[in-house]
């Protein structure tokens, strides 16, 4: 990222309005995606199943590598993605989140949302009429954890930023500048 000028928050940064911008622009024409429904990545979807919805055929992936803007993409959104955005675009991920938890995903519930959905993907004798999964995953959950506490206190970061192994190994590996430093977030 150095010959870029940028630093992996950032990246992460950038990455978060590439995505949200992508689903406005929905150049795949998914039901759904806009500005408050967004998050592409690696994870669970309806089927490995071809469909024609509304006169273009579409693929459809169960577990996959999902991304956005070069694909693959299925219409499968997932909504931890966007909480653990939350430290790197707030201003973007908090409405999206209040936005999300209007649908019928299990916001209120033991676990939160539920990993990833589709409304591209009809299902008819759904409480939603389109494909959720039925499944939690607990390798998503740790990260959606993890980036609400960055976001609220920083405590992950700063504990990483003290460990004098995470510091030795990121120098080691070639990293240097911002924290490393004693400069950027």
């Amino acid at each position: 990222m150095r010959e870029h000028g940028t630093d992996y928050f950032q990246n992460s940064r950038q990455a978060t309005y590439v995505h949200r911008e992508y689903a406005i622009r929905n150049p795949l024409e998914f039901a759904g995606y806009g500005e408050f429904c967004w998050g592409i990545t690696a994870t669970d979807g309806p089927n490995w199943d071809k469909r024609t919805v509304n006169g273009i055929e579409r693929q459809f992936y169960g577990y996959y590598a999902r991304g956005a803007p070069y694909g693959p993409d299925d219409g499968t959104i997932a909504p931890w993605v966007v909480v653990a955005s939350l430290p790197f675009a707030p201003e973007v991920v908090i409405p999206t989140v209040r936005a999300m938890a209007q649908l019928d995903l299990g916001a209120e519930k033991r676990y939160g949302f539920k990993p990833s959905f589709n409304t591209t993907y009809e299902v008819p004798n759904s409480s939603t009429g389109y494909w959720v999964t039925p499944y939690h995953f607990g390798i998503d959950q740790g990260p959606v954890i993890l980036m609400i506490e960055n976001y609220r206190t920083g405590l992950i970061w700063n504990i990483m930023r003290r460990s004098p192994y995470v510091v030795a190994g990121l120098r080691r590996a070639g990293f240097h500048g911002g924290w490393l430093d004693g400069s950027g977030p």
